[in-house]
């Protein structure tokens, strides 16, 4: 019995580690941050806990959800069930047909 609750404390340090060690990564990711439309009408913030927050014109937070970023590709999970993804292209980000730009800054 012992040593079945220490290879389950184990496996729940392992998972925890594990899952820090994910957050730490995001926290340095270079896609973090505010991303803006070209008319500042939609503003979604990329947080480094995985989770992202979209603001639509004066309605904060009209949609809050998961993400997960795998190379230059973003896929999304919406609190309501929603799911959506999108692309990273020259510091653009590509996503359900619209163009955001980092800090709403188009680049020249």
């Amino acid at each position: 019995m012992a040593l079945r609750s220490l290879l389950v404390g184990t496996v729940i340090s392992l998972a925890a580690s594990s899952a820090l060690s994910e957050e730490t990564n995001m926290q340095n990711h270079p896609y973090l941050g505010m991303w803006i439309t070209g008319d500042g009408h939609i503003r979604q913030e990329l947080l480094p806990n995985g989770r992202y927050d979209e603001a639509r014109g004066t309605r904060k937070s009209a949609y809050q959800g998961r993400y997960e970023v795998t190379g230059d590709h973003i896929e999304y999970w919406d609190d309501t069930g929603f799911t959506a993804d999108g692309d990273f292209v020259d510091g653009v980000l590509h996503h359900g047909g619209m163009i955001f730009y980092r800090d709403g800054n188009k680049p020249e």
